[in-house]
Parts: structure tokens; C-alpha cells; sequence
């Protein structure tokens, strides 16, 4: 018995650190009840899934969403309090620190070529919300177009989202872009673009959160599509378009309160609106 008693006080003061180690564990995802990484995956079915239409499939944008996933999820303490900008490939190929158009601020690339409304809103508390930051920078739709989504179905996603931003923090501004131009040859027709804005603008109506960017009216050409010297694909920008959308961001930031580089004042307007009110933000280059 004093044998038994002797063994279980040494087996008490070997596990006992374990005890108050394997909860801190669990949450941080150390411990995995599957395989590794299994917490990134792209999930097989919507069923069940908040939101509705189209998630991106493929093998390809499968590995692309698990690695970048793994990339947020060890980034996070650096990242946190940055300014997020989320969404697609546009947003993804702008790089890690978005070519340097932001020197003043701590920004966060939270962007996943290939994604949907729908995976951002899935992704959105573990890529997101975990940084509790500053600010986010959306644009998100243009996919889900492409994959034949109704423009009514995709503004249901991302009110869904900027609820969510609500829920955490209703004092953290929301920029919302309003998705590019592009063409019907790469499946997202003008008019099914613009549908999709008008929507968009009035999720943002009347949120004082959340300010609304209209970069149609700058980007698009006469006919509605995207211009090649902005767009060369027809899709995804340039270096010319990237400065033109960075020059639009810098003045609506610097009036939501942060710090960035000066701007002209002479450009053409281009359109936002914060609550109810309609703004004029111009497009110069920087000084």
C-alpha cells in the first residue's frame, strides 16, 4: 500500500503541470484532434455554413487557402492592431506590405486569390477579427460573379460580415470598396457589376462605421469594363491601377483619423459615404 500511496504522489506531480498546460493548448491549436492544418482546410460543403452561394474548388485554390491560412495563424501577434485589408486576389497580390503605398501604417494583408464572399465570411473570426484591428479595408465580389452568384446573394454575404464587425467593435471604421470593372470575357459583365454596387452602397447607407468607396466611376471605361493600361487581364491591376486605388484610400484614412502620406487636392472627385452623407475624395498622386 505505502508502495501504491509513494507511486501515485510521483504520477500526481508529473501530470499536474499538464493539467493547467493542455486548455491553454487546445485553444491555441496545438493540439489537433486530426491532421495537421486540418483547422485551414476548405470546408467540403456549405451545408450548414453561415451565408450562401459559391466557395471557390480546385486543388489549386485549395492549396492557396491553406497555405495563407497558416501564414495568417502565425502572424497573428504581429499583425494585431493592424489596418486589414481582406479579400481576394486583388487585395492578395498587392503584397504583404500593399507595395509600400501605406509607408505611416501597420497594415495586414488578409487577402486569398480565388476567394468568395462566402470563404471570407468563413474565414473571418480566425484571419480577422482575432487581430482586433484598427480597421478594415474590403473588397470582396468579384469572384462570386464569375461563379454565377446573384448580385443579391453576394451583398447578403458581406452584410453578414460588416454585422460581424459590428458585433466586435462598432467604433472600428469599415472602408467597403465597391468591386472593379472588368469585362464579360472574363465572366463578370458590367451590368451584373453594377447591380452588385448599388447593393453594396446601400448595405453601407446609414452605418456610421461603415464609409462606402465607389471605385467604379473612376475605374471603368466608357463602356462599363475595365481599362488595359489599369487592368491588363482585364481583372487584376497593375502598378497604375494599385497607386490609383491607393490614392484613393489615402484621403478617406487620413479623415477616418490615421496618419498618412499627404495628398493633392486637385484630382477628379471620386465618390464615398459614411452614414448618410455623400463625401467628395479626390484621386491625386501623393506629395
Amino acid at each position: 500500500m505505502n508502495g501504491l500511496f509513494r507511486f501515485a504522489q510521483r504520477s500526481a506531480r508529473v501530470f499536474a503541470p499538464l493539467a493547467v498546460l493542455l486548455p491553454v493548448l487546445l485553444v491555441t491549436g496545438c493540439v489537433s484532434g486530426g491532421k495537421s492544418g486540418a483547422n485551414f482546410e476548405l470546408p467540403a460543403a456549405g451545408d450548414g455554413l453561415p451565408g450562401a452561394g459559391p466557395f471557390t474548388r480546385g486543388d489549386w485554390f485549395q492549396k492557396i487557402w491553406r497555405e495563407r491560412r497558416q501564414a495568417f495563424a502565425q502572424s497573428v501577434r504581429r499583425d494585431r492592431g493592424a489596418v486589414v485589408f481582406l479579400g481576394d486576389s486583388i487585395t492578395h497580390g498587392w503584397g504583404d506590405d500593399l507595395g509600400g503605398n501605406f509607408p505611416t501604417l501597420k497594415v495586414a494583408n488578409r487577402g486569398i486569390g480565388g476567394d468568395t464572399s462566402r470563404g471570407v465570411l468563413f474565414r473571418l473570426r480566425e484571419d480577422v477579427l482575432v487581430l482586433r484591428p484598427r480597421a478594415v479595408v474590403l473588397l470582396i465580389g468579384t469572384n462570386d460573379i464569375e461563379q454565377g452568384a446573384a448580385p443579391e446573394t453576394i451583398a447578403a454575404n458581406i452584410r453578414l460580415i460588416l454585422a460581424a464587425f459590428h458585433r466586435q467593435d462598432p467604433a472600428m471604421p469599415v472602408v467597403l470598396c465597391g468591386v472593379f470593372p472588368s469585362s464579360a470575357a472574363q465572366k463578370r459583365p458590367a451590368d451584373r457589376i453594377r447591380s452588385l454596387n448599388e447593393l453594396l452602397r446601400t448595405a453601407a447607407t446609414g452605418q456610421p462605421q461603415v464609409t462606402w468607396l465607389d471605385l467604379w466611376t473612376s475605374f471603368a471605361n466608357p463602356g462599363g469594363d475595365a481599362k488595359p493600361e489599369e487592368f491588363p487581364d482585364l481583372l487584376h491591376p497593375n502598378a497604375a491601377g494599385y497607386a490609383k486605388w491607393a490614392a484613393a484610400l489615402r484621403p478617406l484614412l487620413t479623415r477616418l483619423g490615421f496618419r498618412v502620406a499627404k495628398y493633392s487636392t486637385t484630382a477628379p472627385a471620386i465618390k464615398t459615404v459614411s452614414g448618410d452623407e455623400c463625401h467628395g475624395i479626390t484621386l491625386a498622386g501623393l506629395i
